[in-house]
C-alpha cells in the first residue's frame, strides 16, 4: 500500500470520526474505526517492513483532524490553549492504538483487539478524571443524538456506548476482512455476519422496548425557566449594568411566574459583579432583597440561579489552596447557584467540577506559581474555589433538586452523586454564549439529555443563550428556546425519586477496563522479563 494511500485512509477515519459532532447520526462512529484497523492490520501484516511507531503517525494524523472538526468552536475561548489540548488528546489517542498494536504483534491478535478496548476505555475514564478533563470526545456520549437506541445507559452510562462502538468497529472489521479474503469459508464469513448483526440488533431492540414501556410517574412540580441572553463578551460587571441584569430578569419573570409554580431557574452567572455578593453578607444583599420581594407576590414560588460569589476567610486553618489574597484580604471567589425561598433564606452550592485553564489552573498543588494565569472570560474566570463533592438543594415543599452548573453536566458519575443523596430533579444552569452561533452550545445540550436517561431524572434547564428547556426522564427536549433570544417558558416536570442501575453501580465498565488493561501491562512486563 503507497503512503498516499495509507494517508487517505487516516484522513477518511478522522472526517468520518468527527461527522457526528456535526450534527451527523451518531451510528456513524459504528464503521468510522474501519479505515484505521484496516491500516493497523496492514502494518501487522507486514510488520517486518515497518516499525510500530509507523502506525502511530497515521492515527494521530486521523486523531487530530477528528479534534480540530469536533471542537473548532472551544478556540473561540482560546486558541492556543485549545489547540495544545487537540495536540495533546490526539497525541494520547494515537499512543493507545501504537500500544495496543505493538501487543498485537508481540503476544497474539485476539489479546491486542482487546487492549485497543480496554485501553481506549481507560483514556476515555482517564479524560474525565484528572486535572485537565477533555470529555467532550467520548464516543458514547455524541451516541445521544439517537436517544431511542441508548435508552439503556440507566444501566451502563455512556461507557456502555463507547465499548458498543468500539467492538462493532472490530466485528465489522473482521466481517469486511473476511470477504476481502477469498480464502475465507463460507462459514467464517456467515458467522462474522451473524455476530455483528446482533452486535447492532440486541441493544436496540433492548432500547426501543425500554424507550415505548417506560412510563413516568406522575409527580408534576411547575418550573419557569429564564434565558436572559446576555451577551458574555460585551456585558459591564459595574453596578449599573448588575442592575439592568436583575430589571430584565424580573421582567421575563412576570410573564411565566404565577400562583401555580414552584420553582424559577436563572442561568449560570446571572449576577457576575465579584464585590457585590459576599456569602457573609446574603441577609443585607440589596439583588436578594429584591428578587425575595418579588417572590412574596406570588403563592409558593422559589428561585434557583447562578451568581459569582466570594467568601472572606478570617481563619488561617479556613484557608484554601485556591484561596486569593487581596490587600491582605485573604478570600476564594466562587462559581455559585443560590437557591432563595419566600422568607429570604438561602442555600448555596459552589460549583465542583472546574474548567481547566478557565476557572482552574490543573494540578494547582503542584504548580501554585500559576495560580493567577489563566484564560480571561470575564465574572467567571480566574482560580475559583470549589466544593469537594456534589450536594442538593431542598425546597420548602420538601422537592429535592439536583443544582448542575454548567461544565458538570458533561460528568455522568458525578451527577448519579447527587441522585445517590435524594435529587428528585436535575437543575442545569450554563451560559452557552461563550461558544457563539456555533456547535458548542448543540452539543453541551445533547450532555444533559444523557444525564436524563442515566438518572431517570427530568431536567430543567436554564441557559443564559442557547437551549433553554425542560427535558423529560426518557432525554427528550421539551419546549426549547431559540438562540440568542431573551426569553421565558413555563411547564411541568415529574419528579423522581427510583434509582436507577447506573446510579447504584456507577461506572463499572471502565473500572473493568482498567483493571483488565493493569493486567495486560503487567503480562507483556512479564514476557518482557522472561
Amino acid at each position: 500500500m503507497k503512503r498516499i494511500h495509507r494517508l487517505l485512509l487516516s484522513g477518511c477515519a478522522g472526517l468520518l470520526l468527527s461527522l457526528p459532532w456535526f450534527g451527523l447520526p451518531g451510528w456513524i462512529l459504528f464503521f468510522a474505526f474501519v479505515p484505521l484497523l484496516y491500516l493497523e492490520h496492514f502494518f501487522y501484516k507486514y510488520k517486518e517492513g515497518f516499525p510500530t511507531v509507523s502506525l502511530w503517525g497515521h492515527v494521530f494524523f486521523a486523531a487530530l483532524i477528528w479534534n480540530i472538526l469536533a471542537s473548532w468552536w472551544m478556540t473561540k475561548v482560546s486558541l492556543v490553549g485549545v489547540g495544545s489540548a487537540m495536540i495533546f488528546n490526539a497525541f494520547l489517542m494515537s499512543t493507545v492504538w501504537w500500544a495496543a498494536h505493538s501487543i498485537r504483534r508481540d503476544l497474539s491478535s485476539p489479546l491486542g483487539y482487546i487492549s485497543l478496548v480496554v485501553f481506549w476505555i481507560s483514556l476515555e475514564y482517564l479524560q474525565f478524571s484528572w486535572d485537565i478533563e477533555w470529555p467532550c470526545l467520548q464516543l458514547g456520549s455524541v451516541l445521544a443524538s439517537n436517544l431511542k437506541i441508548i435508552q439503556w445507559y440507566e444501566y451502563t452510562g455512556t461507557f456502555g456506548g463507547t465499548l458498543w462502538i468500539l467492538l462493532l468497529n472490530i466485528f465489522l472489521f473482521k466481517l469486511l476482512q473476511s470477504f476481502l479474503d477469498k480464502t475465507k469459508q463460507l462459514k467464517v464469513k456467515l458467522t462474522y455476519v451473524t455476530v455483528s448483526g446482533l452486535f447492532i440488533l440486541v441493544p436496540i431492540v433492548w432500547s426501543l422496548i425500554l424507550y415505548t414501556g417506560y412510563t413516568e410517574e406522575k409527580n408534576p412540580i411547575h418550573i419557569s425557566i429564564i434565558q436572559p441572553n446576555v451577551d458574555p463578551y460585551t456585558e459591564k460587571f459595574d453596578m449599573e449594568s448588575e442592575e439592568q441584569k436583575l430589571d430584565d430578569f424580573l421582567r421575563l419573570a412576570t410573564h411565566v411566574t404565577t400562583d401555580s409554580t414552584d420553582l424559577i431557574v436563572g442561568p449560570e452567572t446571572v449576577f457576575e459583579h465579584q464585590y457585590l455578593w459576599n456569602e457573609d453578607g446574603f441577609q443585607s444583599n440589596h439583588f436578594l432583597n429584591e428578587l425575595q420581594h418579588f417572590l412574596n407576590n406570588f403563592k409558593k414560588a422559589e428561585l434557583v440561579f447562578g451568581v459569582s460569589s466570594f467568601k472572606v476567610y478570617e481563619n488561617e486553618d479556613e484557608i484554601t489552596p485556591s484561596a486569593q489574597n487581596k490587600d491582605g484580604v485573604i478570600y476564594d471567589r466562587f462559581n455559585t447557584a443560590l437557591l432563595l425561598d419566600r422568607a429570604g433564606e438561602t442555600q448555596i452550592y459552589h460549583k465542583s467540577k472546574l474548567v481547566a485553564g478557565v476557572e482552574k489552573v490543573p494540578f494547582q498543588k503542584y504548580f501554585s506559581v500559576l495560580k493567577n494565569n489563566y484564560i480571561d472570560l470575564g465574572g467567571t474566570s480566574g482560580t475559583l474555589g470549589r466544593q469537594t463533592e456534589a450536594s442538593n438543594l431542598e425546597m420548602q415543599n420538601g422537592v429535592v433538586i439536583a443544582p448542575v452548573i454548567c461544565f458538570e453536566s458533561v460528568f455522568g458519575a458525578y451527577v448519579s452523586d447527587y441522585v445517590k443523596k435524594g435529587a428528585e430533579l436535575i437543575v442545569v444552569m450554563t451560559n452557552d454564549g461563550w461558544w457563539k452561533n456555533s456547535r458548542g452550545y448543540k452539543q453541551h445540550l445533547l450532555f444533559s439529555q444523557l444525564r436524563a436517561i442515566e438518572t431517570r431524572r427530568s431536567i430543567a434547564r436554564a441557559a443564559n443563550t442557547g437551549t433553554s428547556c425542560f427535558i423529560n426522564q426518557r432525554g427528550e427536549v421539551l419546549q426549547a428556546t431559540n438562540w440568542w433570544e431573551a426569553a421565558a417558558i413555563s411547564g411541568c416536570v415529574n419528579k423522581n425519586d427510583e434509582i436507577t442501575y447506573y446510579v447504584e453501580h456507577g461506572d463499572f465498565i471502565p473500572r473493568a477496563a482498567i483493571f483488565v488493561s493493569i493486567m495486560i501491562v503487567l503480562l507483556v512486563f512479564v514476557r518482557r522479563f522472561r
